[in-house]
């Protein structure tokens, strides 16, 4: 692939659950080592093109590649064929996903948390993977934490422990779905903090958020969905504080 090569290419993507059109025709390029932030209000499709971007929803039309390569298809003589679960699985593998839930295994320490998917996907050995854990949690301020286990840990930390598990897989791309909703307002700061930090290392990031001052802060690109489109996207101080479109500062203007 080229420097130019989007890390994220989105082309005419559809999604139906049913009868309900969910994305309708979402055209999107997120930039290698950018931020882009959506923003939108609740049922407006945020979530739904993060999870396709993941392979965790299969789109209904249109293609979406990471890095250059075609997501959960193959293409043979003009006609698009479904990848297998193995094959759709290890493109998965470099693609990193924090949920809004921090889906722990409560039965492990946070450093056991870190080191299952490197040794289980990847095939570590386990010393390699308790100093690739230990490195992850050291990343995201939880050195201290390694041996404790979720129930131990607050809210925040448990999320830091699931951007550690993320990383631990060494992904191109990372994609959190709105991160810190499920947290009490004072532990959102830690949480932002360690995006913030992945930020400003390269990593390329589609954060799905309520949070505006992240998106304003941190943000290269801010997309602003409602309805399934995307209803105005650009640098985020010409959305958020000089938009374009009227659905757009209606938004904002109750927001902010």
């Amino acid at each position: 692939m080229t420097a130019t090569t989007p890390m994220v290419d989105i082309q005419g993507v559809h999604k139906f659950f049913g009868e309900l059109h969910v994305l309708k025709g979402i055209d999107l390029q997120v930039q290698k080592g950018e931020v882009c932030v959506v923003l939108g209000p609740s049922g407006s499709g945020k979530s739904t093109l993060i999870r396709c971007i993941n392979e965790l929803e299969q789109i209904s039309a249109g293609r979406l590649y990471v890095d250059g390569e075609l997501m959960g298809l193959r293409e043979v003589d003009g006609v698009l064929h479904r990848l297998s679960d193995k094959q759709i699985a290890k493109q998965r593998e470099r693609v990193g996903m924090v949920f809004q839930r921090f889906n722990l295994f409560p039965h492990m320490t946070a450093r056991e948390n870190v080191m299952e998917a490197p040794r289980q996907v990847r095939g570590l050995g386990r010393a390699e993977a308790a100093q690739l854990a230990d490195e992850q949690l050291a990343r995201v301020g939880l050195s201290e934490r390694a041996d404790h286990y979720p129930s131990q840990l607050s809210g925040g930390q448990q999320q830091r422990v699931a951007i550690a598990r993320a990383l631990a897989m060494q992904p191109d791309l990372m994609l959190f779905d709105e991160p810190t909703s499920a947290l009490d307002p004072e532990l959102v700061g830690e949480v932002l903090a360690v995006m913030q930090e992945l930020a400003a290392s390269g990593m390329t990031m589609v954060v799905v958020t309520h949070e505006v001052g992240f998106a304003r802060e941190v943000g290269d690109q801010v997309v602003f969905m409602d309805d399934g489109v995307i209803v105005e996207r650009g640098a985020p101080r010409d959305v958020i504080d000089h938009p374009r479109q009227q659905r757009t500062a209606d938004f904002f203007n109750k927001v902010l």
